[in-house]
């Protein structure tokens, strides 16, 4: 029983945490862009200060790894986000059975853990304006950011999560 009372728990730690995916041009030299902004018209998805913390976060990451932010820069930041709900809530299965002499019987149900999870799609492109647009890099983030939580947590969750976006740029050929 102590097992499966532990192995319960990870799987709920695990399940919570930050998944983040990576694409790019493989042709590209990373090494080639100094410089950035973000796009005029870009929409969030996130309310205005959130969008103001994701961006002032993703500066000071950026500003770390020897990028600058420029009004003519060698490439241009797109941010998009979008809300999900994910339906798939893990169960724990009971079961009971029997057997007599004359035949055999169960009873099996499956018991729900929690209700439906609500998760938040970040999505990071970086987009060569010189070459038509070109987009060569691509984070995709699924997390458990909340709206409603408070400013300092947010602003907390998401300093991590650029944190954990720019672990794969520039990618690792």
């Amino acid at each position: 029983m102590k097992t499966l009372k532990y192995l319960c728990i990870a799987i709920l730690f695990t399940s919570c945490g930050t998944i983040v995916n990576y694409d790019y041009e493989k042709s590209t030299d990373f090494t080639h862009y100094k410089t950035y902004d973000y796009f005029d018209d870009m929409q969030t998805g996130l309310s205005k200060f959130d969008s103001i913390r994701i961006i002032s976060a993703i500066d000071a990451k950026l500003s770390t790894m020897g990028l600058k932010r420029s009004d003519s820069p060698d490439f241009y930041i797109d941010i998009q986000s979008s809300e999900l709900m994910n339906r798939n809530n893990p169960n724990i299965g009971v079961g009971a059975g029997g057997g007599g002499a004359g035949g055999f019987g169960g009873v099996s149900v499956g018991i729900p853990l929690g209700g439906n999870q609500y998760t938040r799609e970040i999505v990071i492109d970086f987009v060569d304006k010189s070459q038509n647009e070109k987009l060569f890099w691509q984070a995709v983030s699924e997390s458990t950011y909340k709206a409603n939580a408070s400013v300092e947590k947010r602003e907390a969750t998401l300093a991590k999560l650029v944190e954990k976006i720019f672990e794969g740029y520039p990618p690792k050929k």
